[in-house]
């Protein structure tokens, strides 16, 4: 039995212009799976989960700004911007407020892992080289981070 989702952006319910962009994303994604160019996959996809996670946050920034993983600036008890996140805040605030599931939060702090390969020395450090199947692991929970967050819509 072979299963297949797609990624549908629109779905989320995001602003016009972004979901443009992070569609024109997927496609270059889907393309650089299927030619081999698995570290740019990756990379794209984080961006990619990044851009759905602030998205989302600036939908509902009450929510995401009241949450327990919303990070504070230093010796203050005021949350940083948007702008001043890092994937991972987006990533638990999104779990903890019941956006995304646990399998998805695990899931994406590993993808959030090997997209830090984007800097040369963490590759270096690691020696390790992302294959095809590694980025469709990789596409597969961006694809279900996209739809958790489309049940919400």
């Amino acid at each position: 039995m072979k299963t297949k989702f797609d990624v549908s952006v629109e779905k989320i319910g995001l602003e016009f212009y972004i979901t443009k962009i992070l569609n024109n994303r997927i496609v270059e994604i889907t393309r650089n799976i299927s030619i081999g160019n698995s570290l740019s996959s990756i990379i794209l996809i984080g961006s990619v989960m990044e851009g759905i996670l602030l998205g989302m946050a600036q939908k509902h920034p009450d929510k995401f700004n009241k949450s327990k993983s919303a990070p504070m600036n230093k010796n203050s008890t005021i949350v940083k911007k948007f702008n001043e996140w890092t994937i991972s805040d987006f990533i638990n605030s999104a779990y903890e407020l019941d956006i995304i599931k646990e399998d998805v939060k695990k899931f994406s702090h590993v993808v959030r892992e090997y997209r830090n390969y984007i800097h040369p020395y963490q590759k270096l450090c690691s020696q390790f080289n992302p294959d095809k199947h590694t980025a469709s692991i990789c596409f597969q929970v961006l694809k279900a981070m996209a739809k958790q967050f489309s049940s919400l819509h």
